[in-house]
This record gives structure tokens, C-alpha cells and sequence, in this order.
């Protein structure tokens, strides 16, 4: 509600100033709305529980709604580049005191929104994405604001153009960010901040681990990881190789920040024994000698 208040009074601003920083910035609040509709809608969306259908639940439902959110966010830069161009080859006139009020309402507003997702920001990348929505239009706002005020000193009418360009290159940055991370969650990626050969070292130094192979780390969102291993012990009892396998556990828990784990105990040697390993798919032949 409060973002399509500011996207109002930009609006109306901006076509009655004649300001293209001003309509720029009401084209971002524009996506800032959809963003914020989305976000809610990815959030409520992993919160859905897991079925034989969909096994890891839809917590990616915000990765794409936070793609589609970036991809938005280029599309109206694109729009804001063309038409300084055409503002920069001739600026119209300016009403900047209408311009400057209007910015000052919007940025109030955004910063407000924007405290009110910093804290949620930091662990999902869904709510990232707004966030960066709002920031960035909250950071348009102060440029908007800056332009009005050395039109209404100098009455330089070039600056309103220039000012749209820097606020579509602030947005572009943001939209980069988002693209990138969620395409290394699709891409299933290991995290930036889990090294998986400490994670193995740290792992072959509990008690009973001989080795650690064919290891597996991904995201299934920003904020939920996984891993999948060999771990290759004696040939004990099942009851002994639980207590490793709760300390292997623990050690991902604790240190790398990984809740969900697969581990495959074994005390023979498989014959690809290297720590990581290349997945192949299983050829008719193959699967034909298998079941014979």
C-alpha cells in the first residue's frame, strides 16, 4: 500500500514536472510493487509442505520469482537509457520545486520499507530482491532529489537526464546481483562460503572416518543447503556407524551450516574413489545387465 502511494505521487509528478528522473524512478516503485507481490507470494509458497510430487518442497519458488524480479529490473533500465538519450539530444523544460516534493515523499517512504526488510534480506534471497528493489529506488529518490534542487539553483535542465542514467545504472547493479545468485542456486552451485575440501578434511579427522568421497553440495535456496557423501569406516555394527554418522552430522550442522545431509556408510572402497565425481546417466545396456 505504501509503495503504490509513492508510485502515484511519482507519477503524477513526474508527467506534470516533465521530469524523466522522476518518471524513472515511478517506473522502478512500478516494479518495486510487483517485487513485493511476488516476494509474498514466493514466501508463502515455501512454506508448502513437501509431496511424492515435488520431494524438496518449493522453496525455488522464490529463486524464480527473485530471477523474474531481476530480469524486470533490466527491462526498465533499458527503458530509463532510451529515453535520456532522447532528453540528453533535448532536455525539456523542468518544473523542479513539483519534482523535488515529490522525490522527498518517496524517499521517506522507501526508507522506511527498506528498514523494514533489512533484517529478512540477509537469509532469503527472495526478500533480497525487494529489498534491493526498494533501496535502489530509495537511493533513485536522493538522485532525484540532488537534480531537483541544482535545476531549481542553476536551471541546467541536462541534469534530469543524467540523473535518470546514474539511477539505471544503480538498479542494473542490484538486478547483476540477484541474476547471479540465483542462477548458481538453479545451477546448483556450492555455496560461496562452504570450502568442500575443508569440509572433508574436518570430516576425515572424526574418530572412525577413514575417508570421505563423492561429495556433493548445493543450495536448495539461498538459505538451505545440502550435501550428499560416501563416508568409509570399518566394517562394524550398525549402532557404531550411527555414532559417526550423528557426529558427521553435527560437524556439517555446526561449521558449514548444512541442516540436510545424505551419507552413505560404507566400508568398502568404491572403484571411483575421488572426492568429488562425475555423474553419468545409466545407459540401456548397463541397466539391461543389471537386471539380469
Amino acid at each position: 500500500m505504501l509503495t503504490g502511494l509513492i508510485l502515484a505521487v511519482e507519477l503524477v509528478g513526474g508527467f506534470l514536472s516533465h521530469s524523466l528522473a522522476l518518471l524513472s524512478d515511478a517506473g522502478h516503485v512500478f516494479a518495486d510493487v510487483i517485487a513485493l507481490s511476488l516476494s509474498w507470494y514466493g514466501v508463502r509458497q515455501a512454506e508448502r509442505p513437501a509431496s511424492s510430487r515435488m520431494t524438496y518442497g518449493y522453496h525455488r519458488v522464490g529463486v524464480l520469482v527473485a530471477l523474474f524480479n531481476a530480469v524486470s529490473i533490466f527491462a526498465i533500465a533499458v527503458v530509463i537509457f532510451y529515453e535520456a538519450y532522447r532528453r540528453w539530444l533535448q532536455p525539456p523544460e523542468v518544473n523542479s520545486p513539483l519534482m523535488l516534493a515529490a522525490a522527498l515523499v518517496g524517499l521517506v517512504v522507501n526508507v522506511f520499507i527498506a528498514f523494514w526488510l533489512r533484517g529478512e534480506q540477509q537469509s532469503n534471497l527472495n526478500v533480497r530482491s525487494a529489498f534491493w528493489h526498494v533501496l535502489g529506488d530509495a537511493l533513485a529518490s536522493v538522485g532525484v532529489i540532488i537534480g531537483a534542487i541544482i535545476i531549481m539553483l542553476t536551471g541546467w535542465f541536462i541534469v534530469d537526464p543524467i540523473i535518470s542514467v546514474l539511477i539505471g545504472f544503480i538498479i542494473t547493479f542490484a538486478a547483476w546481483r540477484i541474476l547471479k545468485e540465483g542462477f548458481k542456486v538453479l545451477l546448483e552451485a556450492v555455496p560461496h562460503q562452504i570450502d568442500v575440501e575443508r569440509m572433508a578434511q574436518d570430516l576425515q579427522k572424526i574418530p572412525g572416518v577413514k575417508g570421505v568421497h563423492d561429495v556433493h553440495v548445493w543450495s536448495i535456496s539461498p538459505e538451505l543447503h545440502a550435501m550428499s557423501c560416501h563416508v568409509l569406516v570399518d566394517d562394524m555394527r550398525m549402532s557404531q556407524a550411527q555414532e559417526i554418522r550423528e557426529q558427521v552430522e553435527t560437524v556439517l550442522r555446526q561449521r558449514f551450516d548444512i541442516e540436510h545431509s545424505a551419507l552413505q556408510m560404507e566400508c568398502q572402497e568404491c572403484a571411483e574413489n575421488d572426492l568429488f565425481c562425475s555423474l553419468k546417466p545409466c545407459s540401456p545396456d548397463e541397466d539391461h545387465e543389471h537386471h539380469d
